[in-house]
């Protein structure tokens, strides 16, 4: 072998090796533990981020624990080539599984108002082995409960899809109405990932509910080309997932999940009615 020749060899098998390492998963917030994020007023707060193409985490309301860290989910992906990146890990909050973006340096945060009680985060890898997990208790008496939490996320990176709750008052919540009269909250309007988009209310008015999706457009990566209507194309169906959680925290807690195939920009697909309580 000549001299030339054994440094390559090295250099090869150094990325191969390299390339063959498992991720490792880092959680920097919520911290695990028992606590008390006291100060807060005895009021649902669901805090609204923009811009929200890539959410920042930054301007969430500050907890106890440092910064934002008591209302955020933020950490990264060390040794994550740009191949496994551009694969979504999994983030599951509370039970609710839905798609992580994460950044090209292997970073990723999102803005979340956890509930009062038990609470439970955890990022897997995108073969779906487990990565990281964190529990943690609030248990701050003044925080309200929320009475009704939407989840929406979908499985396309780069596609935007909103969120509408219309609830029996007749108070219609979306991407340009994100505070309803009656205490309903959109925490953001993610416009270029995979979600979540989040609606949660803490004393939901009685009577029949109805939640929509809207497929708005999008679906730049993996695009072919430009479709008839000047869209860009993306993958052919993205599947949104809608999870639907009552009287969340409690013993009486539900939680329902509804999965939806959408193909163009424009549709409107109604996901659920139902009636509260």
């Amino acid at each position: 072998m000549s001299r030339l020749a054994l440094p390559l060899l090295l250099a090869l098998c150094a990325l191969l090796a390299a390339a063959a390492a498992p991720a490792q998963v880092m959680l920097d917030a919520p911290r695990g533990g028992w606590r008390h994020s006291g100060g807060e007023p005895a009021q649902h707060m669901q805090d609204v981020n923009y811009p929200a193409s890539r959410v920042n985490a930054g301007s969430t309301r500050s907890g106890e624990d440092g910064g934002e860290l008591g209302a955020a989910i933020r950490g990264r992906i060390a040794g994550a080539t740009a191949a496994k990146r551009k694969q979504p890990h999994l983030l599951v909050v509370n039970g609710v599984a839905m798609p992580l973006s994460v950044n090209p340096d292997g970073s990723f945060a999102r803005p979340y108002a956890f509930p009062p009680g038990a609470n439970s985060v955890e990022v897997r890898t995108p073969d779906r082995k487990l990565g990281r997990r964190v529990n943690f208790y609030d248990a701050n008496p003044a925080r309200q409960r929320v009475g009704l939490r939407i989840v929406l996320s979908w499985d396309s990176d780069m596609t935007d899809i909103d969120l509408h709750v219309i609830s029996p008052d007749g108070q219609h919540v979306f991407f340009a109405e994100r505070l309803g009269r009656n205490g309903g909250a959109l925490d953001v309007d993610v416009t270029g990932g995979y979600g979540p988009e989040i609606y949660a209310i803490p004393s939901p008015p009685h009577g029949n509910w109805q939640v929509y999706v809207n497929y708005f457009g999008g679906g730049m990566s993996g695009m072919s080309g430009m479709g008839g209507d000047g869209q860009q194309e993306g993958q052919e169906i993205t599947i949104a997932q809608v999870a639907i959680i009552t009287r969340e925290g409690t013993p009486d807690e539900k939680l329902q999940v509804f999965r939806v195939p959408l193909r163009r920009p424009g549709e409107l697909t109604l996901v659920k009615s139902f009636v509260y309580p």
